[in-house]
């Protein structure tokens, strides 16, 4: 694979054209990942650098297939099943047992940059299984993944995986429990799906077509993010959560200095973040 060639002004041209197209910051020691994940699409694309690159998707007016397809490219689609672990502990031990002694009968759960669905997936089967203990609680599920790769939700709607893309997070009993092989492809069971639902949104956009939520998954998401689309993000965030709604971040994110809009609430398996009053 030929590397890209471009000079700091071009590279900086593309850091500055990528935060305003979808808000994530590309480091200064990141060429690697122009090179690994733009250059095929160069080529494709018949474009001879990365100032090319932007001045044609500028040049576009209306539809921007071009501009869809860098994102797309530049956008981590990292995922495994159970991510960390602690958040799918948290919420049936807590927020759902919590819900489920208010006598709340929906709950609307927002997994954001859902990546392959393994994350709304997982939240569902958590769904099912305290369903399942907790039948005379009549709760029911609602999941929503969003993400700016409409590609990637396309097989997230499909919900097939192969053995090794399974292999990461997920146990052997859920798998046979709520997976049906099909070929060399393993498929979520219609009940996990149907909680399901799928959307293309950008986190830089407004979340008012979104609705409320009572509990919001956007983990490993923020890092990508300038000190202040994680206080607008946030923000956002807080105004989408029901009252008394939780937020989820990843293992290694946190909201100091961002919002103070939670409380931080510290639990035996880990930490979750809940509105303020």
């Amino acid at each position: 694979m030929t590397a890209i060639q471009y000079n700091p002004e071009e590279y900086q041209i593309f850091q500055t054209f990528l935060e305003n197209a979808c808000g994530i910051v590309l480091g200064d020691n990141k060429h690697y990942l122009v090179n690994s994940r733009l250059s095929k699409l160069l080529r494709e694309e018949n474009i001879a650098s990365l100032t090319d690159l932007v001045s044609k998707i500028d040049n576009v007016v209306g539809m921007n297939p071009l501009k869809s397809k860098v994102i797309e490219a530049m956008t981590t689609n990292e995922t495994l099943w159970f991510r960390d672990g602690f958040p799918f502990e948290i919420l049936p031990e807590t927020i759902f047992t919590e819900y489920k002694n208010q006598k709340k009968n929906q709950v609307k759960i927002l997994s954001a940059a859902c990546s392959s669905g393994q994350e709304p997936y997982s939240i569902s089967i958590i769904a099912d299984e305290f369903s399942k203990k907790n039948f005379g609680a009549n709760m029911q599920f609602q999941i929503v993944g969003i993400d700016i790769d409409q590609s990637i939700l396309n097989n997230a709607r499909e919900a097939k995986y192969e053995s090794m893309a399974l292999a990461r997070g997920l146990s052997e009993e859920r798998k046979q429990r709520y997976f049906n092989q099909q070929g060399n492809y393993w498929q979520v069971n219609a009940d996990i799906r149907s909680r399901v639902t799928f959307r293309e949104h950008n986190l830089m956009q407004s979340y008012a077509s979104l609705g409320k939520f009572d509990v919001v998954f956007c983990r490993n998401v923020l890092i990508y993010f300038s000190a202040q689309s994680k206080k607008d993000i946030l923000s956002r965030l807080a105004a989408m959560l029901n009252p008394g709604g939780y937020l989820f971040l990843g293992a290694s994110e946190s909201i100091v200095q961002y919002s103070e809009s939670f409380n931080m609430i510290r639990t035996p398996k880990g930490v979750v973040y809940q509105l303020k009053p």
